[in-house]
């Protein structure tokens, strides 16, 4: 199947298999499991931080991240659009009993300054304690401008919170950027980096922050039920993929751009955004279901909404690619 859903859909390859399979282990809940400590360095070290943390997902690490920053009845400011707000099931206010402040997200993804100036509660016991800044990057496939993160994280320490980043992409950030994935962390407190999208690991994301709050990540992390036993069969398919994954990542953005132009070159299709390795474009509703449909047929798995999300990534070549855009000219010009 050509799969254009997500880039959470990739498979591991035989390498990063063998790599798992060979992999030294220990127990990680008793803190032990040698590839587990080296791959939590390893990410530690190349975003410019003093400790990591392996959790399974990417929303255990944000969510253990927002209670580490925050306590019982505070509150983080975050975008409307962000994951941490919208695709986590609302476990920041369900389990870490964290208030969220969304607000609006512009085009670019950024949350306007002035919007997070007015949303910073004064100290008053009416209202919850903000205590924390989160931004995603990239976020809807758009790598936030690095001078806004500078004026948006300065204006958080000015006001006394601490900056966390769901870096869930970040790879994809750095490498659409050419800056470095250590100056795209270096402004926050913690980042969670996720493996299992573009980087191509069956599992895991890793927190990175100061070794104070990571000890405290920590402990959230066993609450939440992410300690894993011999979890460096995991931990190596990460290590596997930031030696051999990362560069490719362009692969796939030019592929995105690709796919793009191709759309546009349909004239029911309208192009909404193209952003790194996620094309987003609108399609005539009564088109949606049967369009969807269509390509299953074919062999080619999609989300067909109103405005719909196709993701490029490793297991998608140039070839699918011109294979999904034929088969969309083929359903149009049989209506």
């Amino acid at each position: 199947m050509i799969d254009l859903r997500s880039d959470t859909v990739t498979r591991p390859t035989p390498p990063m298999l063998a790599a798992m399979s060979a992999a030294e282990v220990g127990d990680d809940v008793w803190g032990d499991d040698p590839t587990v400590l080296r791959l939590q360095a390893t990410v530690a070290e190349r975003t410019g931080k003093e400790a990591g943390l392996f959790f399974p997902s990417g929303t255990q690490s944000n969510l253990a991240a927002l209670m580490a920053h925050c306590a019982r009845g505070d509150e983080y400011i975050v975008g409307q659009l962000a994951h941490t707000y919208k695709y986590e099931g609302g476990g920041a206010a369900v389990l870490g009993s964290i208030q969220p402040q969304p607000l609006e997200n512009a085009a670019d993804g950024s949350i306007p300054l002035e919007k997070i100036a007015a949303a910073i509660k004064p100290i008053d016991n009416h209202f919850a304690r903000t205590r924390l800044l989160a931004l995603e990057n990239t976020i809807g496939g758009k790598v936030l401008p690095a001078g806004y993160v500078a004026e948006a994280v300065q204006l958080a320490r000015q006001r006394g919170l601490s900056a966390h980043l769901d870096g869930a992409r970040v790879y994809n950030a750095a490498v659409a950027s050419g800056k470095p994935v250590a100056a795209l962390c270096e402004p926050f407190d913690s980042v969670s980096i996720c493996f299992s999208k573009g980087l191509g690991a069956p599992v895991g994301s890793v927190l990175v922050g100061s070794q104070a709050l990571i000890d405290v990540a920590h402990r959230w992390r066993k609450v939440l039920g992410g300690g894993m036993r011999q979890a460096g069969v995991l931990a190596a398919a990460c290590l596997y993929a930031l030696d051999h994954n990362v560069e490719r990542l362009a692969d796939d953005h030019a592929n995105a751009a690709h796919l793009a132009a191709g759309l546009e070159a349909i004239e029911q299709v309208k192009v909404q955004s193209v952003a790194t390795n996620m094309v987003f474009a609108q399609f005539p509703q009564q088109h949606c279901a049967p369009l969807e449909t269509w390509l299953k047929e074919r062999g080619i798995l999609t989300q067909m909404l109103y405005a719909s999300r196709f993701v490029t990534h490793k297991d998608v070549s140039r070839a699918d690619i011109d294979t999904f855009l034929a088969a969309v000219k083929e359903y149009f010009a049989a209506r």
